[in-house]
């Protein structure tokens, strides 16, 4: 065998596929070692119960003593009530911030600061969303800093850079001669980006909106210094409640074996319910990537 040289491309060629096939299989590890032992451990528990009433006291098992694994029905509800608050503010300001750095902003400074300012909160660790949500709630409005209303504003101060950047990028995919037919037809601006841009970047903002969500919805640190949880459920949006990530923190160090179980089948479900959404987002990605690849 001669090793010439494209004898020498191809061992390169065939080598490095090789490697990059090693490194996917590497990553993909992780992922399916998480599922697992979250299907082996939190399965057990699963039951209708257990996603419909609250959490039990903790208990250990021992002689004459049986403890209950009730259900996470509470932290649901409490997660539930976190996310859609979060989101209510998060999403607007987020969505509002992408279409003035794209459509109004051009190429002037300030839509590179919005973009940049993004990146940069985007990497702020969640627990010094928390703090900061703690200084300004502490100062101003005291009553608030252990409650739903504090969770959720920390929750979305994590999910805003996230929402603002997809919708910047789904807004950029758009074609500028959508815009300048739009505006030739005599509408104006805001409604051009509004009613138009906007309506045809909707799955890709759709996806950042879930994929936000999904990086929120696992956030335990910023909780921990907002919303201490509670066992029973959420009867107000100024009160504390439980939320599955709390419930896994609080399971996973706990000594009580009934905690440590509800804890497993908690990060079941906190799994199943970022992969779906990350499984919904990336279809409605492919979806948008077929239909302009169509029109184009």
């Amino acid at each position: 065998m001669k090793f010439n040289r494209a004898t020498r491309r191809k061992l390169f060629s065939h080598g490095m596929t090789v490697l990059t096939g090693a490194t996917v299989v590497l990553v993909l590890i992780p992922l399916f070692w998480i599922i697992y032992e979250s299907a082996i451990l939190g399965a057990s528990v699963f039951s209708l119960g257990f996603f419909t009433q609250n959490i039990p006291a903790p208990c250990s098992p021992h002689p004459g003593v049986t403890c209950s694994t009730n259900g996470v029905g509470s932290a649901i509800q409490g997660t539930v009530y976190l996310l859609l608050l979060a989101a209510l503010w998060a999403v607007p300001v987020g969505l509002g911030a992408a279409i003035f750095a794209v459509e109004y902003g051009g190429e002037r400074a300030i839509a590179r600061v919005i973009s940049m300012a993004a990146d940069v909160l985007s990497g702020v660790p969640s627990i010094v969303a928390g703090m900061f949500i703690y200084a300004l709630l502490i100062v101003y409005y005291p009553l608030l800093v252990f409650s739903v209303i504090s969770g959720s504003l920390a929750l979305g101060v994590i999910m805003l850079p996230i929402v603002m950047r997809t919708s910047e990028e789904a807004l950029r995919t758009i074609p500028h001669s959508v815009r300048e037919a739009a505006l030739a037809l005599g509408i104006s601006r805001w409604k051009t980006s509004v009613r138009i841009i906007l309506v045809a970047a909707m799955p890709g903002v759709l996806t950042g909106v879930l994929l936000s969500i999904a990086r929120a919805a696992g956030e335990a640190a910023p909780l921990l210094l907002l919303d201490n949880g509670s066992l029973h459920p959420c009867m107000s949006v100024d009160t504390v409640c439980q939320s599955l990530s709390l419930t896994i923190y609080l399971g996973a160090t706990s000594p009580s074996q009934n905690w440590v179980s509800i804890a497993w089948g908690a990060a079941l479900i906190l799994v199943i319910l970022v992969l779906g959404l990350s499984i919904v987002s990336q279809l409605v990605l492919n979806r948008t990537a077929r239909k302009w690849g169509q029109v184009g």
